[in-house]
């Protein structure tokens, strides 16, 4: 009689719980569900892109700026007052 009772139990048990899940796994199928995942996902991925694109250009500026000084290529600090002359340096016999 114990036995009967306990797998009767066990059985209702698992009809509810599978039950429970195909219920919420109909919902978590609907149109309307997987749009709303579907645009939050796209919306993460921007993010990370732009994210990456950041930390890139980051990189990208730092490691210019150390190859820049490595190889003395530093730029002068303040701008000339003048701008270079283009003809100077050539004499009448160039014309």
């Amino acid at each position: 009689m114990f036995r009967r009772a306990f797998w009767f139990t066990t059985g209702a048990a698992a009809g509810v719980w599978a039950t429970t899940r195909v219920q919420r796994t109909l919902r978590g199928l609907a149109a309307d569900s997987l749009a709303v995942r579907a645009a939050d996902r796209a919306a993460a991925a921007g993010q990370r892109v732009r994210n990456l694109t950041l930390d890139v250009r980051t990189g990208m500026a730092r490691r210019e700026t150390e190859l820049t000084e490595a190889l003395g290529l530093t730029p002068p600090t303040t701008p000339p007052s003048t701008p270079p002359d283009v003809g100077a340096g050539r004499g009448k016999e160039d014309h």
